[in-house]
């Protein structure tokens, strides 16, 4: 399929997303799930509780006094500016693109709150003490993350009531190594997500439209925080590195890719107000991914593999099949989904099987955000 044909698919099914223009509507985009919409995760706290990273105890003791020194304590904090740039800015954007920076805060707010969740459940029923301790640092951070999202989704009147959302979204049980290595991507692709924006804005503040993005860069070095922990939990049991769970860090990482391929492109004049390509934005993201998972992971998806390339696109327009059924309704278009359920099973079994790169892991493990 060309560039234009794409570009008018995904114009057309944006259009026919429900818009967000109550603090209803909001609190019901947030609930609500699906494949490409953030989830609540819960785990085996007891397993949690076992683990042990006495061979990382040099590594984690420097890692809990940055902490506990909470660099970021006043970051969080909206300054005399800030409401003059909304007031300034935000008439000019289109009702299109205020829609898609609406699923952009609501999207980012519930996984940062995700993650707020898990940290604190973890840290209420679990006794180890390094644990407990990380679980305690992390879920603060999160919350803050959530709770400065929450304040310019208010600037709209669309505050997301927190209290509801953690009763009534539904939770997803993982084992502690699926939450490894899920949150793990999730924090460092957050962090390249995060960095790859403020950079441009950097070079380009012209094309700064809302003062949120101006908090980026401390912000996500938070992101890449959490993912150091990760890391050093993982290495600190290496089974989860071996053998067969070499298989699950694959399908974590092509999961993770193809669900922010396929949401990203759902956003196309986002990226574009920022000056940015949306796929070319997402590779860039994914290279930077790519570059820190070395420190952990010891398979990388091959980016730039065209059968790789090709999967993704075709993802894209599977989805966007599928969300021109659930417009279509009936029976019609109950079996038109069906069928894009199986070709997505299988565009992703195809793209499983594009060959990985393998490597050794480095002695050391801690990175730091140069990015």
């Amino acid at each position: 399929m060309n560039t234009q044909t794409a570009s008018a698919d995904i114009d057309h099914v944006a259009r026919l997303m429900d818009t967000v223009e109550s603090a209803e509507d909001a609190n019901a985009r947030a609930v609500k799930s699906t494949v490409l919409s953030p989830r609540f995760y819960t785990t085996d706290f007891q397993a949690m509780d076992a683990l042990d990273v006495s061979s990382v105890r040099a590594e984690w003791d420097v890692m809990m006094k940055e902490y506990e020194g909470d660099n970021n304590h006043d970051h969080f904090q909206r300054d005399a500016a800030f409401a003059d740039e909304v007031r300034t800015l935000m008439p000019q954007l289109s009702p299109e693109m205020r829609q898609e920076f609406l699923d952009f805060l609501i999207s980012s707010l519930t996984s940062e709150f995700s993650g707020c969740i898990l940290y604190n459940e973890i840290r209420k029923n679990v006794a180890n003490p390094d644990i407990k301790q990380l679980m305690t640092y992390m879920a603060r951070d999160e919350s803050r993350h959530a709770g400065f999202i929450n304040q310019s989704l208010k600037d709209f009147n669309l505050g997301i009531d927190l209290g509801s959302l953690k009763r009534t979204k539904a939770y997803t049980f993982f084992k502690p190594k699926y939450i490894f290595y899920a949150t793990y991507l999730s924090e460092k692709i957050g962090y390249a997500r995060y960095i790859t924006i403020f950079r441009q804005l950097e070079r380009h503040p012209d094309k700064r439209f809302h003062p949120i993005f101006r908090w980026f860069e401390r912000w996500c070095n938070d992101e890449f925080r959490h993912g150091e922990s990760f890391a050093l939990i993982m290495r600190s049991q290496p089974d989860l590195l071996r053998g067969a769970n070499k298989l699950w860090i694959r399908f974590f990482i092509l999961a993770v890719y193809a669900t922010m391929y396929v949401r990203d492109h759902t956003r196309p004049l986002l990226h574009e107000a920022m000056g940015l390509h949306s796929t070319e934005y997402d590779y860039t993201v994914f290279r930077i991914t790519s570059d820190i998972c070395r420190q952990v992971f010891p398979v990388e998806v091959d980016i730039d593999h065209p059968v790789f390339r090709r999967c993704l696109e075709r993802l894209l327009q599977i989805s966007l099949a599928a969300d021109r059924a659930t417009q279509r309704g009936g029976v019609v278009g109950r079996l038109q989904r069906a069928v894009c359920g199986v070709q997505a099973a299988w565009t992703f079994g195809r793209l499983y099987c594009v060959p990985v790169i393998h490597q050794e892991l480095p002695k050391a493990i801690r990175m730091d955000p140069v990015w």
